[in-house]
């Protein structure tokens, strides 16, 4: 019964999607478990470059069954786009390969229009949510108002998202919002019910069943550890769970199936994060510059679903070391460490100094970091070009042992090391 958890470890934007790609060219079920399209996974297959908010990426792969969970938050509209995307490049999204739970809940433009309409009132206070109505549709979902992919094969879904629309209606009046129209919504959701039908599906049965049977099911989290609604910077977070005990609840299995489960923690070999939110290690200046890169090529430290620049900083060993404990994560896949080519020396967050005193474990909660100062350790950085490295001796000696550092640091074995954008540019080491 073999499950595959990729579990970003810090604020997302990690460089899942590389890694799920990995991990899918051997697997049989790619499953997201939580979140909605305000995550985006990115894969580069030659000359085509992907870029998926709902759709897990795992399903490039033919020989991959596509499953959306019941954590999830869905936007029809974003659903179908992708789905005509990856169409018109010739990746089958028939019935037969992408399944959406029938237990997962819609996001429709009133949840859009409250979530800006929310963050707008914020000011000051603004969290950095994406617009993309997450939040709210969450909130319905924990108030049992919310409506789920199943409604739309119920033939009063009309009525239930009209009356939906009105009661946001008070809501968006009340903050001074512009009110919504709900025919035209009713129609154009109405529209995405007949062309998804044939895609709800009880998929708590359907991976049950093929981890019975001795199938590989890789489950594909968005965002990041550090995002996570009880364990992330609160408030700075996302509404769902993002770690790996998410993925038990966000895809209806139970707890045999984690037993022989193996936990990827993906980290970039660098920390960026978009929105507020506390950031000890951040640099600015030349440096954040290099690091962010222009924003000219899809690969640049700019979001995939908002295209916002990303705050970047150097490696947080002590945010890290906490990830890799509240997921239990087995091994560490090192994404971008490219980026690192060409600077003299690296730096990596050991330690924090936090009111006169040294911690190597967090405060109380990881959004006390205000008063938290990094403690750094200094390393060599290496010159050369490493981007066709493809097994660990093609690698410098000093990038070898900024990846021994990482090891020795948190305890944990790096497996898979990315060194460009291309699906090919991996070097994987020995277990």
């Amino acid at each position: 019964m073999p499950l595959q958890v990729i579990i970003g470890t810090q604020w997302g934007d990690e460089g899942k999607g590389r890694i799920v790609d990995w991990y899918a060219a051997r697997g049989d079920y790619s499953a997201r478990y939580n979140g909605g399209d305000n995550a985006g996974h990115t894969v580069t297959v030659g000359e085509k470059l992907f870029k998926l908010h709902l759709i897990p990426s795992g399903i490039i792969h033919p020989q991959m069954t596509a499953i959306l969970g019941n954590g999830m938050v869905i936007n029809p509209q974003t659903l179908l786009a992708e789905m005509d995307m990856l169409h018109r490049a010739g990746i089958s999204v028939s019935p037969g390969r992408l399944h959406v739970s029938h237990a997962a809940h819609l996001i429709t433009p009133a949840h859009q229009a409250l979530d800006r309409a929310l963050e707008g009132k914020r000011g000051t206070g603004q969290i950095g949510t994406t617009g993309r109505g997450i939040g709210p549709a969450y909130t319905d979902k924990a108030a049992r108002r919310g409506l789920r992919m199943a409604d739309m094969l119920a033939p009063e879904f009309e009525a239930r998202l009209g009356d939906h629309i009105t009661e946001a209606n008070r809501t968006l009046g009340w903050l001074g919002a512009p009110e919504l129209d709900p025919k035209p919504i009713c129609e154009t959701y109405l529209q995405a019910a007949g062309k998804l039908s044939r895609h709800i599906a009880d998929t708590s049965l359907e991976l049950h069943a093929a981890l019975q049977n001795g199938k590989t099911v890789l489950a594909e989290g968005a965002q990041g550890t550090l995002l996570d609604i009880d364990l992330g910077t609160y408030p700075y977070v996302t509404s769902s769970c993002t770690t790996a005990s998410g993925v038990l609840t966000g895809l209806g299995l139970g707890l045999d199936a984690a037993r022989t489960a193996t936990v990827t923690g993906v980290v970039k070999a660098f920390q960026t994060r978009v929105g507020s939110g506390p950031f000890p290690t951040e640099v600015f200046d030349e440096l954040g510059s290099r690091l962010r890169g222009s924003g000219e090529h899809p690969w640049d430290e700019y979001g995939t679903t908002t295209g916002r620049p990303r705050r970047v900083g150097w490696l947080d060993g002590v945010l890290l070391n906490y990830a890799l404990r509240v997921n239990g994560v087995s091994e560490l896949a090192v994404t971008k460490l490219d980026i690192l080519s060409g600077l003299d020396s690296l730096r990596l967050c050991t330690a924090y100094r936090c009111n006169g005193q040294r911690l190597t474990d967090l405060p109380l909660i990881p959004t006390d970091l205000g008063h938290c100062k990094p403690v750094y350790e200094e390393l060599q950085g290496w010159n050369e070009d490493i981007s066709a490295a493809r097994s660990p001796s093609d690698l410098p000696s000093a990038a070898i042992a900024y990846l021994d550092r990482l090891g020795s640091l948190t305890g944990i074995p790096v497996r898979l090391v990315s060194v460009g954008p291309e699906r090919e540019q991996l070097v994987v080491f020995p277990k």
